[in-house]
């Protein structure tokens, strides 16, 4: 029997920003943490990342806490590392110093392996006029294929 894949999306990011360059990252969480995320009590919503001391961390993500946790719970919206290659993270301090520019996070899922996962997006902020671009192409694509179907 499959085991159910969790994939949790943050569905406001491509609303509000276009995605310039993708990555993924770990993370790293408690025994607490992983329980909650395979419930699917995670929000995604207001979360970014930063660097500090040359390390990637994200703020904002909301994991609730475990119903069968006890004195040894988590915080639901602790800052969190994040675990690249050094490589990418000096592309992404680089790309960072661009005015515009911040560092958010797409999805959160679970490997095969059990292992957490995030995928983060060097994005732009969209402007209220590109949103409403963005909602036309979709309305009308969606048009399209009613059209084709019917056909």
């Amino acid at each position: 029997m499959a085991e159910k894949q969790i994939y949790i999306k943050n569905k406001r990011a491509s609303h509000d920003f276009e995605f310039l360059d993708n990555y993924t990252a770990g993370i790293i969480i408690t025994g607490t943490e992983i329980k909650s995320i395979r419930t699917g009590k995670v929000n995604l919503v207001d979360s970014f990342c930063y660097f500090q001391n040359n390390e990637l961390w994200v703020k904002g993500i909301h994991i609730a806490e475990y119903s069968f946790g006890s004195y040894s719970n988590h915080v639901p919206t602790r800052e969190r590392k994040l675990l690249l290659n050094r490589k990418e993270l000096n592309k992404l301090q680089i790309k960072l110093k661009n005015k515009g520019l911040t560092i958010i996070v797409k999805s959160l899922y679970l490997t095969d392996r059990g292992w957490a996962k995030i995928d983060i997006a060097l994005a732009q902020g969209k402007k209220e006029f590109d949103k409403r671009e963005d909602l036309k192409l979709k309305d009308a694509k969606r048009e399209m294929d009613k059209i084709k179907k019917n056909f």
